[in-house]
């Protein structure tokens, strides 16, 4: 998909999920996930990763900026475990 991206010869094109580890993008790690979705905000790809996404109804990871759960684009990962009972001062 990203290949037929238009680039200009010679022109250095930054693509995060080129330049990270995959697997930041498939995290567990509600900040990893969080971490992901940032690095995607000023990629040039970000509208054609998403559209593309969207058409081959991605399962999970995080595509354009947004997070795939179960193939439905969600706001923010859950972490694992339990919740807890009580709240929890920030």
């Amino acid at each position: 998909m990203l290949e037929s991206v238009p680039i200009d010869a010679g022109e250095a094109v930054y693509l995060p999920c080129r330049e990270n580890e995959l697997d930041l993008w498939f995290s567990a790690r509600p900040a990893e996930v969080e971490l992901a979705k940032s690095l995607c905000a000023d990629c040039p790809v970000r509208e054609l990763c998403l559209s593309g996404a969207l058409s081959r109804q991605e399962p999970w990871g995080v595509w354009g900026g947004e997070l795939f759960v179960d193939g439905v684009v969600v706001a923010h990962k859950k972490p694992r475990g339990r919740p807890r009972k009580t709240t929890v001062a920030a």
